[in-house]
């Protein structure tokens, strides 16, 4: 009888020991400790951000221990998006073209000081401050928390958080499907590329060979049609000779950077189109302002202040004719 039970006892203990090491009951590995947001960018195979951020020498900041950053990481697929817009074949030619300054500020405006969760940005206030300084103030971004969280840049463009809370050693990443542009780092052409709402009016510069003339030093004030007012006189547009067009065009921009703040309301301002000129008319709500042209129904400024590397863009409604065309 004791043999049995010795040998009873000896065969459970096998069993026992077998059944914590099956395969139906696996002991859970443990997890992966965090690594730091530039690591991260890599092991999500953000290559874009990450060719980005080596050539704009921010990858030390992105592996410091102590940084407590939070990132807004743009998809490869954004990447390209900008660089099609732009008239780049990929994000590879869009990083290889851009001075290492010119992707350091535009990387800046994607970083938030702080570990910011997506739950926090929800419920936070409705601009958050980055890295990237403009005008002596850190440039912000304008928060959106309607169907899911999001974030609106310099060229009124909104980026969508696809994948929110990817922790690191150093702060958390939130993966974005849209490279966010900054004031004061594209010039004025480049602004209105990467907002698909100016597509008619960049197409027309490209096609009187404006495209160089409002790339240069300027300053330039651009009263910028959306695609929405082009459409609306399609067929007027359509009927213009080449000059016509060029100084259609041309009557939309202003010599100078004039800023919403010091915009002169009820004063005739010349044109680049001169002597053309017309005349800013402050209100009413919801129009920031009109434009009075040569026809009978003003253009009403909707959105002010873009800024550019050389000038300032307003967008307006309605695209100007002047007198005589």
């Amino acid at each position: 009888m004791i043999r049995w039970f010795h040998r009873a006892l000896a065969l459970g203990a096998v069993a026992f020991v077998a059944a914590c090491g099956s395969n139906n009951d696996p002991v859970p590995a443990p997890a992966p400790a965090p690594v730091s947001i530039a690591q991260t960018a890599t092991d999500a195979n953000l290559t874009a951000l990450v060719a980005a951020a080596t050539k704009a020498g921010l990858v030390p900041t992105l592996s410091d221990a102590n940084a407590n950053l939070t990132v807004l990481a743009p998809t490869n697929a954004a990447f390209n998006t900008l660089a099609t817009r732009l008239g780049f074949t990929d994000a590879t030619a869009l990083v290889n073209a851009l001075p290492a300054a010119a992707l350091q500020s535009i990387l800046q405006y994607h970083v938030i000081a702080g570990r910011v969760g997506a739950a926090a940005i929800q419920s936070g206030p409705a601009t958050r401050p980055t890295l990237y300084t403009f005008g002596a103030a850190p440039a912000t971004l304008a928060v959106s928390t309607t169907g899911g969280v999001g974030f609106t840049d310099a060229v009124l463009t909104r980026a969508n958080v696809v994948t929110a809370d990817v922790a690191a050693s150093n702060g958390v990443v939130h993966v974005i499907d849209k490279v966010l542009v900054p004031p004061g780092v594209l010039n004025v052409v480049q602004m209105a590329l990467a907002n698909p709402d100016f597509t008619s009016l960049t197409g027309a510069l490209a096609s009187r060979n404006l495209v160089p003339t409002l790339s240069a030093a300027g300053p330039f004030t651009v009263f910028a049609p959306t695609n929405a007012a082009f459409t609306a006189i399609a067929s007027t547009v359509a009927s213009l000779t080449g000059p016509q067009l060029d100084t259609v065009l041309t009557y939309h921009v202003l010599a100078g950077q004039v800023l919403s703040t010091g915009i002169p309301f009820g004063t005739p301002v010349t044109t680049v189109a001169a002597p053309r000129q017309f005349t800013i008319t402050a209100g009413p709500a919801p129009a920031i302002a009109s434009i009075a042209d040569s026809t009978a129904t003003p253009a009403r400024i909707v959105a002010v202040d873009i800024r550019a590397s050389n000038g300032v863009i307003h967008v307006i409604d309605k695209v100007l004719i002047p007198s005589p065309l």
